[in-house]
């Protein structure tokens, strides 16, 4: 089968090494244009270490680069991990058609941060879908679904990096397959179902510590690694990760500095008290927090900004 793979980042690196280790005959690898400063993204430098052909259009609106796509004569392409909007007329050009790889149960948690907000909405579950694009944003038939439990402790990262990163590169293989032995089914997303999220940023990522503490600390695991949910202290955009829930009530208002440990910064919140184990100030990396605080000097009943 001819495959063009579209990704990106380590994902899509490893989908590629997979699909060459099954000998699979990939045609093309297109990724976004060098980062900063030049930067290749890992699935462009994994393609060209194997002498695969590399794309890397400015833009999918252009007709050139939908000719130089047709002209690659694909039985199938497999997008993993894209972020750049993709005309719907590139979709039907394989033979075999189009499939996408999507870190959510579609059609819950439509858009660009389905894990994020599976976590900050206090999902108790999650998974993949391997779906079947169209013009809508995640809209396709589906293909096939794996599920997975939130537990409470789970960030953003550890449910991608420990499950829905490996889980997701075994299911686009398993579509394959699927889709040779001409088993793969489309299903119809239920609309009754569907939920769409805008992109986890710092739109969504300040923290209001009137909120209750459930809901602050499923913000704050849904936000780590990004962008990291952030307060002010002293007018400084503080970011908050490897965070732990008290589930102890505290009469302090929240936001104030209940004790620093070497656990982390403890905080009173409104129905309970959080630990952050690591903070990321304007200016600099990660830090262990109770190294941050005692760099700033903070103490039991300083107070975040409200």
């Amino acid at each position: 089968m001819r495959i063009i793979l579209i990704g990106q980042a380590a994902f899509g690196a490893k989908v590629l090494e997979r699909l060459l280790e099954r000998n699979e005959n990939i045609v093309g690898v297109y990724t976004p244009p060098d980062g900063p400063g030049g930067r290749p993204d890992p699935l462009k430098d994994a393609a060209i270490a194997r002498k695969i052909d590399v794309f890397q259009p400015q833009t999918y609106k252009d007709d050139a680069v939908f000719a130089e796509y047709e002209n690659l004569n694909s039985d199938l392409t497999v997008m993993a991990f894209v972020t750049t909007i993709t005309p719907a007329r590139f979709f039907d050009v394989p033979s075999y058609g189009t499939i996408c790889y999507h870190p959510s149960l579609l059609p819950r948690h439509r858009g660009a941060s389905g894990i994020n907000w599976a976590v900050i909405m206090g999902d108790n579950k999650t998974g993949l879908s391997i779906f079947w694009p169209d013009e809508g944003i995640d809209t396709g038939p589906i293909l096939l679904q794996k599920e997975i439990a939130i537990g409470p402790d789970d960030t953003t990262g550890s449910l991608y990096f420990n499950h829905l990163f490996p889980m997701g590169v075994d299911a686009v293989l398993e579509s394959i397959d699927l889709i040779n032995a001409g088993n793969a089914p489309k299903i119809v997303q239920d609309e009754a179902g569907a939920t769409y999220e805008p992109p986890c940023d710092d739109r969504v990522a300040d923290i209001n510590w009137k909120k209750p503490a459930d809901e602050l600390y499923n913000l704050i695991r849904g936000c780590d690694p990004q962008p990291g949910a952030f307060a002010f202290l002293k007018g400084e955009k503080i970011r908050f990760y490897g965070a732990k829930r008290i589930v102890k009530i505290s009469d302090e208002t929240p936001g104030t500095i209940l004790d620093i440990t070497d656990k982390g910064i403890h905080l009173a919140l409104s129905g309970g008290q959080l630990i952050v184990g690591k903070i990321r100030p304007t200016k600099g990396g990660k830090t262990a927090a109770a190294e941050f605080a005692a760099e700033r000097g903070l103490k039991a009943g300083d107070t975040f900004d409200t």
